[in-house]
């Protein structure tokens, strides 16, 4: 029987190169998709074509939505019939200092980047039992920028959830976390607005998702890792360089 992966995020960006990868790995996937089923739906053609005989759906919730969160794993393990790992890579990414957040940012920030992977995390090891989760955090964890306050936050205690979870669930899932740095352009910018920020980082250059994915690699076949987080930042973590 084939390995299954629920991907949140799976149609775009990192998420979908994630899916990709894992497609070409063998994996059997379930496309997490909020709003963008059009995306999704042309992912799932795709990946179908291209490895017959693995099986590959497509699945709605708003993430923000507690109440559709908690629906998601019940019907992941009704469609697929079980479940092997949990990749957390949805999230939503809105800046504002401190003094400028809105309740409404600031609630949306934790709802779909530490409330839903934490409700996630908890139904995939009572439904799934053993297996892996990878949680997406972010380079930003090691600092204390405000700029994206609600955000930073957000996926700091991600991060010490991803600790906490590896603690509890072992010996049976392992729980790991990944903090890529600059990775994609935003929507409007291009690679060089990448390179231009990464001037500023050890490794002088964008990673892109390529090393996201060697890192996934590394703790899929790493059995005896856990609760432990992989810097895919080019170094940024540690600070800039004189």
């Amino acid at each position: 029987m084939s390995n299954t992966a629920l991907i949140t995020g799976a149609s775009k960006r990192i998420g979908r190169a994630v899916t990709e990868h894992l497609a070409s790995k063998g994996w059997n996937i379930i496309l997490h998709y909020s709003s963008s089923s059009g995306s999704a739906g042309e992912l799932k053609k795709i990946l179908t074509d291209r490895h017959p005989g693995r099986k590959f759906y497509t699945i709605q919730a708003d993430l923000s939505n507690e109440s559709e969160v908690e629906r998601l794993i019940p019907k992941v393990i009704s469609m697929a019939g079980h479940i092997d790992l949990l990749v957390n890579n949805a999230s939503v990414f809105d800046g504002s200092y401190i003094s400028k957040t809105k309740a409404d940012l600031f609630n949306r920030q934790f709802d779909v980047n530490l409330k839903a992977p934490f409700l996630l995390m908890r139904d995939f090891a009572e439904y799934a039992g053993s297996g892996n989760i990878i949680n997406f955090a972010d380079t930003r964890i090691t600092k204390n920028s405000s700029d994206y306050a609600a955000y930073s936050l957000s996926k700091k205690a991600l991060w010490e959830l991803t600790k906490m979870a590896a603690l509890e669930f072992a010996p049976h899932i392992r729980v790991n976390a990944i903090a890529p740095g600059l990775t994609l352009p935003p929507e409007g910018k291009d690679q060089q607005y990448l390179f231009d920020l990464a001037k500023n980082i050890p490794m002088k250059k964008p990673g892109g998702v390529e090393y996201i994915i060697k890192s996934i690699d590394y703790i899929l076949e790493n059995e005896h890792l856990t609760g432990q987080l992989l810097f895919a930042d080019g170094g940024e973590n540690l600070g800039r360089n004189s």
